[in-house]
């Protein structure tokens, strides 16, 4: 198992956790999304996957989650 770690940006609330797992849950080979929510900041999201994602997909569920961005480190 690979685990990725990202900072999103967007991030406010419980509701936003939730569609943002959602979304990330939904790419082939992810096992789990763990969320340490900042709402006021940078939110760390943590996916456990079976191969590396590519930036894009985890960009473009982020999009289909809401307006929500990965902020570069």
């Amino acid at each position: 198992m690979i685990r990725s770690t990202y900072q999103v940006a967007g991030m406010t609330c419980a509701h936003c956790v939730n569609a943002v797992s959602s979304e990330l849950k939904a790419i082939d080979g992810v096992r789990d999304v763990t969320v340490d929510l900042d709402a006021a900041g940078t939110s760390t999201v943590t996916v456990t996957s079976a191969q590396p994602l590519r930036p894009e997909q985890v960009s473009a569920a982020l999009d289909d989650a809401g307006n929500y961005r990965l902020v570069d480190a």
